[in-house]
């Protein structure tokens, strides 16, 4: 097989991929963590052995999704941080585009961060097997903390130690995100801009301090 035929199969089975992962998408916005490979095979118009080529299995296909999502995600937060504004501003709006995001996708946010919710009935109905919530979320969670991190080291000038700073930071943000924000979407006990501002709050003490670094993005 030449070169040529090899890069023609691979974009086909790219393309095939994507068809199925926003097959998929299709089926999460509906049943969120309930959704099963049957359903999203059925959606896709396959049968489930040819889904699982693709992707394996539950966990694969999750994986798959997960990462679709977690770097769209990201791309909205850096262009917050990154936008010409005040850094209080810049933190406010990076808090309100994490919120917005699970507020306007919430079974999307359901299934990658409670996926364990709808594994049994997998696990019962189908026979895909139990899904761990802890296996496949809390990477997504770290992912998350070493980026912001890594955007912290970048822009503040945070002295001696400030790589581990930064790094403390970053998870330390993004663990306060996703469990204020789990609270606030399953309660909605005050509305969004309330939620960001009282979080900002919390968060900007030691941030108002730090300078830029010189040279540097700012932050």
């Amino acid at each position: 097989m030449d070169t040529t035929q090899r890069t023609d199969q691979q974009r086909s089975a790219d393309r095939r991929r994507r068809e199925l992962l926003e097959a998929a998408d299709r089926v999460v916005l509906r049943d969120g963590p309930q959704a099963s490979m049957n359903a999203i095979a059925a959606e896709a118009g396959i049968t489930k052995p040819i889904l699982y080529r693709h992707f394996g299995d539950k966990g694969g296909l999750y994986a798959a999704l997960a990462k679709r999502h977690t770097d769209a995600l990201l791309d909205s937060l850096r262009a917050a941080l990154d936008a010409p504004a005040e850094r209080r501003e810049r933190v406010e709006a990076t808090l309100d585009t994490y919120l917005a995001a699970i507020e306007a996708r919430p079974q999307v946010y359901r299934f990658l961060m409670h996926p364990a919710d709808g594994g049994q009935a997998d696990a019962g109905q189908t026979g895909d097997p139990g899904f761990d919530v802890g296996k496949h979320s809390i990477p997504l969670l770290r992912r998350m903390g070493e980026e912001l991190a890594q955007v912290i080291e970048d822009r503040l000038d945070l002295g001696p130690g400030g790589q581990r700073l930064a790094r403390v930071w970053g998870h330390g943000i993004v663990g306060m995100m996703h469990a204020a924000g789990d609270w606030w979407l399953g309660e909605r006990p005050c509305s969004r801009a309330e939620l960001v501002r009282s979080l900002a709050d919390l968060l900007w003490g030691r941030l108002a301090a730090a300078g830029d670094k010189v040279g540097g993005p700012g932050f």
